[in-house]
């Protein structure tokens, strides 16, 4: 019952602690059946007057002996049950994000963030109960009955035999109430994935929201998915309450009936009082394991609802195959009639061959929208088209080793992370045998170096999601950490991208240096950025239209001309603007 054997088979180590636990429990059984024993002969010669000064010499170190032991195999289960638990949360939390980090259907900055964080939080938690409480009280309680009806079979087997039949209806209700629950469960945990969701989208665009006025209506909207989350809590709780009392009334009952048999039995003098007082005794001793793992049913539940939910996010097909194969040394990087979509929607990139030589600077232009950072990430392997087009050399991309490509090739994006800590923590994560001075070289050629010697050094607090840099300082700090990273390959896609003229010129710049030894590809839609590239080659609505140099595009006439026209014209505007503008500040300043 509950039990599930693909969860078993992903963490094996704990098979043997939930074993042990099992174990520990069933000898601390037999101590307390001593125990009980004990009493029970000690109270029928105290009845009988029969008590001798050697029954308490025998009968006092055998208590000892059995509170001893029992009190060492109670504290061996406790720890068997620690051992159960700890490699779970590790293992599961291990295998969602080994999975979210594969090139495939899930997308971890995209798609489902809050479901597969709850997974890996609470889910994790939920699990680690599963195993540590539930998977050990279910097999001692199928263990604790059998015990106890063979020894109260040598006493009285009729009363005995009425505990052992009673026993199996704690289960039943389980299963009753399972059937109702499961739905319930399911139910919840939906809500709370949304829920969860919800609230993740919330806090990312909450300076948005507040732009456009718009936070009180997603509060209030909030607010109701919470309440509705609330009622669908209590109506947990209630379904919980109402099992236990269940699962109680057929414990309680089952142990009177025990009860009853043991007295009607000493009523006609077919048990001693030590054999009824024994059978009393040990009546409640048949329920508590079955009571107790009611208790824990819940938690099972939780937890068998958590391990559908990550055995979905699991099961996802993956559009890749991790390869092993290294990176080829001095190949180019090729596309070949690469055509791919997101989630069965329209083509983003259709029927797209290009080359993009080693060593050198080329540039892969276009208007939004094109497919340019879609190319970026399929070039990089961050996803993976249905039919192989991306190679280097004649080996495809999805054959070769991902940390073999990692070393070879560094993607810088428009939005990188830049994590809460120091600047040499944020650095570090690039190169971390990097020494001070190497840190300090990358800051100074990104202009970045005076900026953190006024704020302590490598060791100044970066804030969370960076809000002490502006976004050009931010996208600096992310350039200097790619370059410490020191690959053969770089791929900038929009780096320049909403930044200040004084960052956008920095990173510029150190691109240009970067070219004159490393291989490039640098993405953008502002062409004045790529004019001293080796080969440019322009997207239009998915599909490569031109490739060649700046001025060989520009005498052709096509759609490169057309671009450069267009941005060359917005940029005289500007320029007129800025200059009209200028001049009567000038004006104010000569008069001052």
């Amino acid at each position: 019952m509950m039990i599930n054997r693909r969860l078993l088979g992903l963490v094996p180590e704990a098979k043997r602690p939930v074993a042990a636990c099992v174990v520990w429990r069933w000898l601390a059984l037999l101590c307390q059946i001593g125990l009980y024993a004990l009493i029970c002969l000690f109270l029928q010669g105290l009845y009988e007057g029969k008590l001798t000064p050697a029954f308490y010499q025998k009968a006092l170190p055998l208590a000892a002996l059995a509170l001893a032991l029992r009190a060492l195999a109670n504290r061996r289960a406790i720890l068997a049950s620690h051992r159960a638990s700890a490699p779970v949360k590790k293992t599961i939390r291990h295998l969602l994000a080994q999975r979210l980090l594969l090139p495939g259907d899930i997308d971890p900055q995209q798609k489902e963030a809050a479901g597969a964080v709850q997974v890996m939080v609470e889910g994790a938690d939920q699990l680690d109960a599963y195993f540590g409480a539930y998977l050990p009280q279910f097999f001692y309680s199928l263990l604790a009955p059998l015990t106890l009806f063979a020894v109260l079979a040598w006493v009285h087997w009729p009363s005995a035999l009425l505990l052992l039949l009673c026993v199996p209806l704690i289960p039943f209700s389980i299963a009753m109430v399972m059937k109702r629950a499961k739905k319930t469960l399911s139910r919840y945990w939906g809500q709370y994935n949304r829920l969860g969701h919800r609230f993740l989208e919330n806090l990312e665009g909450l300076t948005t929201l507040k732009l456009f006025q718009a936070d009180e209506r997603r509060a209030q909207a909030m607010d109701e998915e919470a309440e509705s989350f609330r009622v669908m809590t209590m109506k947990v709780l209630a379904m919980q309450l109402q099992s236990i009392t269940i699962m109680d009334g057929v414990a309680y009952g089952g142990a009177a009936l025990g009860t009853g048999a043991a007295l009607f039995a000493l009523s006609r003098g077919a048990l001693t009082l030590g054999g009824a007082l024994f059978i009393i005794l040990l009546s409640a001793e048949f329920f508590i394991p079955l009571r107790l793992l009611g208790s824990y049913f819940h938690m099972a539940m939780n937890g068998l609802a958590a391990a559908d939910r990550m055995f979905e996010l699991l099961d996802r097909p993956v559009n890749a195959v991790v390869g092993r194969k290294p990176y080829p040394k001095d190949a180019d990087l090729l596309v070949r009639g690469l055509t791919f979509a997101y989630d069965g929607g329209s083509p983003v990139l259709q029927d797209v061959t290009a080359t993009f030589p080693r060593g050198a600077f080329t540039a892969l232009v276009g208007e939004s929208g094109s497919g340019k950072s879609t190319l970026a990430a399929l070039l990089c392997g961050r996803q993976r088209a249905a039919k192989e087009a991306v190679f280097v050399g004649d080996v495809p991309l999805s054959a070769l080793d991902p940390e073999s490509l990692s070393r070879e090739m560094t993607l810088v994006g428009y939005d990188n992370h830049v994590f809460k800590g120091t600047v040499r923590e944020n650095l570090a994560m690039g190169n971390p045998k990097a020494s001070d001075s190497a840190l300090w070289g990358v800051l100074q050629r990104v202009c970045l170096s005076e900026l953190f010697e006024g704020r302590g050094g490598l060791d100044a607090q970066i804030e969370e999601r960076a809000t002490n840099l502006s976004g050009g300082q931010k996208q600096r700090l992310t350039l200097a950490r790619a370059l410490l990273h020191d690959t053969p390959g770089y791929i900038f896609d929009e780096v320049t991208a909403n930044i200040d003229v004084e960052s956008e010129e920095v990173i510029l710049r150190t691109i240009r240096s970067l070219a004159r030894s490393r291989t490039v590809l640098f993405i953008t839609h502002r062409l004045a950025n790529v004019t001293s590239a080796d080969v440019i080659h322009v997207l239009d609505q998915g599909r490569l239209v031109e490739s060649g140099t700046h001025r060989a595009l520009l005498a052709k006439d096509g759609v490169y001309a057309a671009l450069w026209k267009q941005q060359d014209e917005l940029e005289s505007i500007r320029r007129e603007g800025e200059e009209k503008w200028n001049k009567p500040m000038q004006s104010m300043s000569v008069a001052d």
